[in-house]
């Protein structure tokens, strides 16, 4: 990989990947982004959150031309395959060249081209000493995939330039101009234990192989929600055959549409093979309902240690209901637009486990949704369906990590050049669109009025999972027309 054209941003990108930077693991990363700066002798600058700033004095004549600022985010989403042996906190990302020559991808793992490419063009940008821009600043936010938490703890003052370069796109040829907001939903039923009925077993019962995929670029898809499916299944096994669930665990990440799900159910000892059976039926009646979709789904059960205790009957069927009825997909398309999402819902996560208050341990299940839309009363009003459905069954319902979406301008000089400088490289337009997925440039923009931004990047493949895969070609096309917009601007 290290060998691929353009070497320095490949070289960038290589180092990169050594380091473990899931959301979350903030230190080492913004370490070596602050050493890599001040390394190349430019002035290196870190927030009180952790955001790291790296200027770049203009070429020699354009000094006087507006600034610009290269922008990315240094975290990556760690997903991983089940059968993956492999820790994000600690292992470096095994990324290779596929035989095809045309790909680079992870060993079972996401690659963190989503946005290490991005932070590896600013990078290779600073270093190369031919470059011709105006007065340049590298800005790498932390916590993007959590909850842009760079973003929106950035405080004024510290950027310069009037135009802002967000290289965290994944279609080559598209110029970003606008993007959907978004908020968090977090559904929590508290509840006490009662003990497994006498003479029951336990069955686990696992949901595996579902594509996934990124809650913003993929909901259009229609590929399985693990979660969904799960609780499908769950519904017919209570009521049919006196199933009772003790714990479950769905999802792992609030943007990643659920790809696994497990669940330990109990059930009367006749009731075995009946249950069995009945994992068979929804397999598939699972892969006979996501034909031309999804190509590996596995729907099992065998049999494990009886717990002890398990969850109440009325909270189980409370919880059973309202993920029935929770959104999951598409809820608008925009009218003009009639190939975007407008408004959708990730139900993301679900899961038990216990939470300290007070100094006493209650058990709880919890579920997390990530609701998204480029209207903001349309994301308000789907944030209301789904409070409505948790709140009707009992659950302690909150929101976070509101952010506003990104309003296009498409009169700005920033896009007007960037359309311009394509068309004379590549011979054609480029393609003008607004992206369902969250991007940073709503909040900043928010705090630097005035500011002119447009998103883009190289084409980049299931993000979000451990098929991600970043297209050789698009990068050199991508690094070479970042290259061409800096000289022009």
């Amino acid at each position: 990989m290290k060998n691929l054209d353009p070497k320095p941003l490949w070289q960038a990108f290589y180092s990169l990947t050594q380091i473990p930077r899931p959301s979350g693991k903030r230190k080492e990363i913004a370490e070596f982004l602050v050493n890599y700066g001040k390394s190349l002798g430019l002035e290196t600058l870190q927030d009180e959150i952790g955001n790291v700033f790296i200027r770049k004095p203009a070429s020699p004549g354009m000094e006087n031309h507006p600034g610009v600022i290269l922008q990315g985010h240094m975290d990556m989403v760690p997903q991983k395959n089940s059968d993956k042996q492999f820790d994000f906190q600690k292992d470096a990302i095994q990324a290779y060249v596929e035989d095809n020559k045309q790909w680079v991808t992870a060993d079972g793992t996401t690659l963190g081209a989503d946005n290490g490419i991005g932070v590896a063009t600013a990078m290779a940008i600073l270093a190369d000493k031919n470059a011709v821009h105006p007065p340049l600043e590298a800005f790498f936010t932390v916590d993007e995939e959590t909850g842009m938490y760079g973003a929106n703890d950035l405080k004024s003052g510290w950027l310069k330039g009037k135009y802002l370069l967000n290289l965290d796109s994944e279609t080559e040829g598209e110029l970003y101009v606008g993007c959907a907001g978004g908020i968090d939903t977090e559904a929590t039923f508290s509840y006490q234990p009662v003990e497994t009925d006498e003479g029951d077993i336990a069955l686990e019962i696992s949901l595996k192989g579902c594509k996934g995929g990124h809650s913003g670029c993929d909901i259009h898809l229609q590929r399985a929600n693990a979660i969904k499916l799960m609780f499908r299944f769950l519904k017919d096994a209570v009521a049919n055959y006196e199933a009772r669930l003790a714990c479950v665990n769905s999802g792992s990440l609030r943007n990643a549409i659920p790809r696994e799900a497990t669940a330990i159910i109990t059930i009367p000892a006749e009731s075995y093979q009946d249950v069995q059976d009945l994992v068979d039926k929804y397999e598939d009646l699972f892969i006979r309902e996501y034909d031309g979709i999804e190509t590996d789904i596995h729907f099992t059960a065998k049999e494990v240690d009886c717990p002890k205790t398990e969850m109440p009957e009325d909270v189980q069927d409370f919880l059973i209901h309202a993920i029935t009825i929770c959104p999951h997909g598409v809820y608008r398309f925009i009218h003009e637009m009639p190939d975007i999402v407008e408004t959708s819902n990730n139900l993301a996560i679900v899961e038990t486990g216990e939470e300290t208050i007070n100094g006493k341990t209650i058990n709880i299940v919890k579920a997390i949704c990530l609701t998204r839309s480029s209207v903001e009363s349309r994301k308000e009003e789907l944030a209301s369906v789904i409070h409505s459905t948790f709140a009707l069954a009992g659950a302690d319902v909150k929101f976070s990590g509101a952010y506003p979406g990104w309003e296009p301008n498409f009169k700005s000089k920033l896009l007007v050049t960037m359309k311009t400088i394509y068309k004379h490289e590549f011979g054609n337009e480029p393609r003008i669109v607004t992206i369902h997925a969250g991007l940073e440039c709503g909040i900043i923009g928010s705090k630097y009025d005035g500011m002119e931004m447009i998103s883009f990047g190289p084409t980049i493949e299931h993000p979000h999972s451990p098929d991600e895969r970043v297209n050789i070609a698009t990068v050199q096309k991508f690094y070479r027309y970042v290259q061409a917009v800096l000289k022009a601007l």
